[in-house]
């Protein structure tokens, strides 16, 4: 990592270190609850409708790890279509997401399961075959179209 990319990511962590701090003691992310727009597209799915495990990836446009990850979750969204739900939330266009999501550091990639929850939590720049091996590790059998 050359020095103006280290230089960017102290800047955003620093940005969000009073989020960090506001969110430690909120009991949703202490029991992997996630945010009420993850909950509610969760719930939109009707019993005829397969949910889906979903990636939301956390970042800024700016941000130079971000947009590294842009390409990834592109090709992700093209080629796990229909398995697999990917989402970018820009936390420097929409502030209050970093605080509904917890985000401590840019970028964040959250992965949730089929039932809505929380699975795990990565912080920076996350390669796509480490997103596979994440999902397969946590059960998720994205197979092949």
């Amino acid at each position: 990592m050359n020095l103006k990319a280290f230089s960017l990511l102290i800047v955003a962590a620093a940005a969000f270190s009073g989020i960090a701090g506001a969110q430690e003691n909120d009991p949703a992310r202490c029991t992997g609850t996630p945010p009420p727009q993850v909950q509610a597209a969760a719930g939109s799915n009707t019993s005829t409708t397969k949910k889906l495990p979903r990636l939301v990836d956390l970042g800024a446009s700016k941000c130079v790890p971000c947009k590294m990850m842009a390409p990834i979750l592109e090709g992700l969204k093209k080629e796990y279509g229909g398995r697999m739900d990917v989402q970018f939330i820009d936390v420097w266009k929409t502030p209050e997401a970093g605080k509904e999501y917890g985000v401590r550091f840019i970028p964040t990639q959250i992965f949730y399961g089929t039932d809505g929850k929380e699975s795990f939590r990565h912080e920076g720049f996350f390669g796509k075959e480490d997103i596979l091996a994440k999902w397969k590790e946590l059960g998720m059998d994205l197979g092949s179209k």
